[in-house]
């Protein structure tokens, strides 16, 4: 596949030879999912079942990476940890199709995930903590572990090539992007990584009796801070409100570092920049410009301008702050 890959060739009728040749028989049109790094799309099958198809993205994980990513989903499953794994056909779960590689999931239903009710936050905190305990238990060997050179050097030249923004706008975002990164790299010192869910927001959580995790594409060695900092939203207050609940169930199962805290102000840093970068590496694509028109503008750079010299100033400021004896 070329780099300026962009699932052109990907038609609804390649998608269904591709199901049907591994034994699943779509007696519905295909629903596609929101998803932009990959395509994903649901159909019922002709046994009565529903199932969400998912078409990787070539060249963004290797095949070792992408079974690791199943494996993972077995082994959490296995343990009865609530997350949607891949289904297996004749002992295989990523299936090769004329050049794609593809998995096939059961669709299950829910409802997003309410991080505001405390009932939901609180199961979600034991799940995550049994997640993590499993997660500990040896490292990923083919997944990347996050970093400050992935996600803020790397993302940084990618925005700098790359960035449609006037010269002017181009020398602010360079230096602003440039403080970012020293002082991520002077904050971002992790004594311990664990297999993580690593992309664990709203988005990616959902209840049916239970919360479930979906979507594990973007799992990697990470802090288990990385798992919790996003449910967190609003301000300190609020923080520690939310972070008291996840851990009063999370404690039973994993030990949490509260070292970790300090990290988490690099960390949505680094989830800003990287995201920047992200859409500057798809934009060839051309489902990006039709979903993100607002991208590359004169305008959205001068307002990404103002969000990284807000994010430098909470980056110097003090961590959150919680009382470990608590728990």
């Amino acid at each position: 596949m070329a780099a300026a890959f962009d699932f052109s060739e990907l038609s609804p009728d390649l998608i269904l030879d591709a199901c049907q040749h591994y034994g699943f028989y779509a007696e519905s049109g295909l629903l596609a999912l929101n998803s932009y790094e990959n395509r994903v799309y649901q159909f019922k099958a002709d046994d009565g079942q529903r199932y969400v198809v998912k078409f990787y993205r070539p060249q963004r994980w290797s095949t070792a990476q992408i079974l690791e990513e199943h494996q993972f989903a077995f082994e959490l499953a296995e343990a009865e940890i609530p997350v949607v794994a891949p289904l297996k056909v004749e002992g295989q779960s990523l299936l090769p199709y004329q050049g794609y590689q593809f998995a096939v999931f059961p669709s299950r239903g829910g409802r997003a995930l309410e991080i505001d009710d405390d009932e939901q936050l609180c199961q979600l905190g034991r799940f995550l903590g049994q997640l993590h305990q499993l997660g500990g238990a040896k490292d990923f060997l083919h997944r990347p572990k996050l970093s400050v050179q992935d996600f803020i050097s790397d993302s940084r030249s990618v925005l700098l090539q790359q960035g449609q923004f006037s010269t002017h706008t181009g020398q602010q975002l360079e230096q602003l992007l440039q403080q970012i990164e020293l002082l991520c790299q002077q904050q971002y010192q992790p004594k311990r990584t664990i297999r993580c869910h690593g992309d664990c927001h709203p988005g990616n959580l959902f209840y049916h009796q239970q919360p479930f995790f979906v979507d594990l594409d973007d799992c990697r060695q990470a802090p288990a801070i990385q798992d919790l900092w996003m449910l967190l939203g609003g301000e300190a207050p609020e923080q520690r409100l939310r972070l008291e609940l996840l851990l009063d169930e999370y404690q039973q199962f994993c030990d949490f570092d509260f070292a970790e805290l300090k990290l988490i102000e690099a960390l949505r840093a680094m989830r800003m920049v990287h995201y920047m970068a992200w859409l500057a590496r798809r934009w060839v694509d051309p489902a990006f410009p039709l979903h993100f028109p607002w991208f590359n503008t004169e305008a959205y750079w001068q307002q990404q301008l103002v969000v990284l010299q807000e994010q430098i100033w909470r980056l110097q400021q003090p961590a959150l702050q919680m009382h470990p004896f608590d728990y």
